[in-house]
């Protein structure tokens, strides 16, 4: 069934290309198949977030287990994301995709939604009403949340035990209907990445050709030195056993654009196909989808040589050290879901004084390059959890000696 579902998505991808190039802006006639994917897969996130963070912090036993699970989790990722953006300047450097490019902005400019400050993002993190938070989709609201129901599980100890017997019974619902769902993945990747394809054409993407090219190549850079490594040294996992484990949640988040959206993929995966328990899962990809974004990060490093290239700008050291530092640090206020990557750019930019307009001119590629970013997002979430996991088995065995 695992292979199945694996050569099942390749399938779907394939005829999504064919029907996407042949039918054009046609091949949107497909797209209900995608619309009702997301929507169930919208259906499930924000129960499964609740349910699966409670269970994971109460199997944590206390609160110091619990604080060296999320210290590790945290660490890898801003590490990970360090290391993310540093390829991303390297290939913008090596690639120069914005010398010498003839696109005219004539007068256009994107207006992305307005970012929030560092200490906006972080009092936003602290809901005023959970529940408001559960209708409305607030991941980081409904994650703190579930955090600190769990915390309050593990200090109230007996008194608490049906309430999490009732979330272990929840969450294991919510795997199942996952399971459900997730038999549908090859129908929507399918409508959901044919009509890009048919929008897409090669007469509007051959201007901007080598950015996608140097998004490309340093995403299967970052992929198989960064997380090969990790996995291997730190996860002990073979690397070809992890990318063939999580091959349907990278192929889901290239087809939403969305960590967020692809959670329950990543999640069946690393369970079922990396063996990892769903205590350490349960915490560190909930957590991941929402702050961890190396792929953004690449994008971002990318997307910052574009514009000063195409300017005629020459960056300086301290620039370039202070896209590293904001780009690190503003993917974890960056909302895993699709475009959220323009918005972060525009943060980056403002904050080494770039022209904003130039984002007018990765904004007509965006669609494809968001496909790229996710898809590293979704596989460095994986990656920490196997990381983490190993990591985590570790301790207990040096705690029970």
């Amino acid at each position: 069934m695992k292979k199945s579902i694996v050569w099942q998505i390749l399938i779907a991808f394939i005829l999504a290309v064919i029907v996407g190039l042949i039918f054009g802006e046609r091949a949107s006639v497909v797209q209900p198949l995608g619309d009702l994917f997301l929507r169930l897969i919208q259906f499930i996130i924000i129960p499964l977030i609740l349910s699966t963070i409670i269970v994971g912090v109460t199997s944590a036993g206390n609160v110091k287990v619990l604080g060296r699970l999320g210290g590790k989790t945290i660490g890898y990722y801003l590490f990970t994301t360090l290391i993310a953006i540093t390829f991303g300047l390297t290939a913008g450097f090596l690639f120069s995709p914005g010398s010498g490019l003839d696109v005219a902005l004539n007068g256009d400019t994107v207006d992305p939604a307005e970012t929030e400050g560092f200490i906006s993002t972080l009092l936003n993190i602290v809901p005023t009403n959970p529940f408001a938070a559960l209708t409305s989709g607030a991941i980081l609201q409904v994650i703190f949340f579930a955090i600190f129901v769990g915390i309050g599980i593990i200090v109230a100890g007996e008194k608490a035990d049906p309430v999490q017997r009732f979330f272990e019974g929840f969450a294991e619902v919510m795997y199942k209907i996952t399971g459900m769902i997730m038999v549908l993945v090859p129908f929507g990747v399918f409508g959901l990445l044919a009509p890009v394809v048919g929008e897409y054409g090669a007469s509007v993407l051959m201007p901007l050709i080598k950015v996608i090219v140097a998004m490309a190549v340093a995403c299967l850079v970052h992929i198989i030195l960064t997380y090969s490594f990790t996995v291997k040294t730190l996860g002990k996992m073979n690397p070809l056993k992890f990318f063939k484990g999580i091959i349907p949640a990278a192929s889901v988040a290239f087809t939403t654009c969305s960590s967020a959206g692809t959670l329950p993929v990543t999640m069946k995966n690393t369970q079922e196909n990396l063996g990892v328990s769903k205590s350490t899962s349960s915490f560190v990809l909930p957590l991941g989808a929402t702050i961890n974004m190396d792929g953004t990060a690449i994008y971002q490093g990318i997307a910052v040589m574009f514009v000063a290239q195409y300017f005629g700008i020459e960056l300086t050291f301290a620039q370039i050290l202070t896209v590293v530092l904001i780009a690190t640090l503003a993917s974890i206020g960056t909302a895993g879901v699709p475009g959220a990557g323009l918005v972060m750019l525009t943060m980056v930019l403002t904050a080494i004084n770039l022209p904003l307009e130039g984002i007018a001119l990765v904004a007509g590629i965006d669609r494809i390059l968001d496909m790229m970013r996710t898809s590293v997002n979704v596989v460095g979430d994986a990656s920490a959890s196997v990381v983490v996991d190993a990591s985590e088995e570790k301790d207990d065995i040096a705690s029970a000696s």
